[in-house]
């Protein structure tokens, strides 16, 4: 028997808890399919070191936020779940956990038939809240590494004791590159980090932390519909940003002078040997121009409102080391590499023609092309923290009311 409900929300995260509480307050009937537990992907594909890069206080939901008494600590991974489980028993989401959804497609006279691994539904409007952190993206170029040499992503490493004895090769210099760098490297093993593009960026900035300043001088909530070039600035690679008790900066100077050695990005791989393009000082002049322009906004900011503020810290721009341009990796005693090179989407179950050449959603603020059918947590959906805890919400109050509406002049229809 096939199950009926208004509206189905795919994906028991962030993004489907927020839609389900705004469904909630707007008194529609919803269900959320969850292929695991809620939070699945928090819980399970995450190293075990790992705490948020916000502080506690930037995780505000609709209708709940962080109540504790450390608002500026990092939430570890399982105080991370356990605020998500309170979220959804806040408001006894209608969380319908280990379902699979196996197909979404439209039906000739509207509303969609979501087929899972525990049934059938049909509903008239479905929200794709699978997040913008799907699928870990390798590079073609890994599959002409050698047998011999293990390969990992961030989603399936937990601690460095995992990995084979010997060096490593994190690829990407990103949030969880750099992390995932510093720890291997802190467990005795050596390591070799390919950098390409990447956004540097202080913990800390004339008194606060550097969210605090990102939130409240509004670069946050730019805009996606002002972007100069929204692509672009969707494809930007996460803050180079760790939480810690001790609010430590992690840059590549920072691990360059705990011994992690420096390279370009990862160009071509043949068998054990590994060449770099030379464009490690290009990628490190990128990014402090960057760190001018966002540090820049604040001072501004700043003066504007005259607001109280530390004196200027700057940390001094990075100088590249004489970076290798080509590495034997047996030779250099190098037996792991790590991806550490961002996330793709995919949606094989999505049998609605939505998608883009590249596979992702085509929507304009989390509005797709076939009716009915909605996105809710990737990245820049309508501002810069689109696919922030902290930003999620304001996403899903406005598809909330997109979809109240739709049922409503519905009804006033029929």
């Amino acid at each position: 028997v096939m199950k009926r409900t208004d509206t189905i929300i795919i994906g028991g995260g962030q993004a489907g808890l927020a839609m389900s509480r705004c469904l909630t307050d707007e008194g529609l009937d919803h269900v959320v399919l969850e292929r695991g537990r809620v939070a699945e992907r928090w819980r399970s594909e995450r190293w075990d070191s790992l705490r948020l890069l916000s502080p506690k206080w930037h995780s505000r939901l609709p209708g709940f936020s962080y109540q504790g008494d450390d608002p500026e600590g990092f939430m570890s991974m399982p105080e991370l779940i356990a605020y998500f489980e309170q979220y959804a028993q806040s408001f006894s989401a209608p969380v319908q956990d280990e379902t699979t959804v196996l197909s979404v497609k439209r039906f000739a006279d509207g509303g969609y038939v979501v087929r899972t691994n525990q049934g059938d539904w049909r509903a008239r409007t479905v929200v794709v809240a699978t997040g913008h952190c799907d699928v870990p993206f390798v590079p073609k170029a890994a599959s002409k590494l050698s047998e011999g040499v293990h390969q990992v992503v961030p989603s399936h490493y937990k601690n460095p004791e995992q990995l084979p004895q010997g060096g490593v090769l994190v690829v990407g210099a990103s949030a969880s590159g750099i992390q995932l760098a510093q720890e291997i490297h802190r467990s005795g093993r050596p390591v070799t980090l390919a950098v390409g593009r990447h956004t540097r960026m202080p913990r800390r900035y004339r008194g606060r932390d550097i969210t605090w300043w990102l939130e409240t001088s509004g670069m946050l909530d730019e805009r996606a519909d002002h972007a100069f070039n929204l692509e672009s600035a969707r494809r930007q690679p996460s803050l180079q940003l760790v939480g810690t008790a001790d609010n430590q900066t992690i840059d590549l100077a920072v691990l360059q002078e705990q011994g992690v050695r420096l390279a370009g990005r990862v160009s071509d791989v043949d068998d054990a040997r590994v060449a770099f393009c030379d464009d490690l000082q290009i990628n490190l002049d990128a990014a402090e121009r960057k760190l001018d322009r966002v540090l820049g906004n604040i001072d501004y900011f700043i003066e504007e409102t005259l607001m109280s503020a530390d004196s200027r810290d700057r940390r001094p721009a990075i100088t590249a080391p004489q970076a290798p341009t080509e590495l034997d990796l047996r030779d250099a005693g190098i037996s792991t590499v790590l991806w550490a090179t961002g996330y793709r989407r995919q949606y094989p179950w999505l049998r609605v023609p939505v998608l883009n050449i590249r596979g992702e959603i085509i929507h304009e603020s989390g509005v797709t092309p076939a009716p009915g059918l909605y996105a809710l947590g990737l990245n820049f959906q309508r501002t810069r923290k689109s696919s922030f805890i902290d930003g999620v919400g304001n996403d899903a109050r406005v598809l909330s009311e997109h979809i109240a509406q739709s049922f409503r002049h519905s009804s006033i229809a029929a």
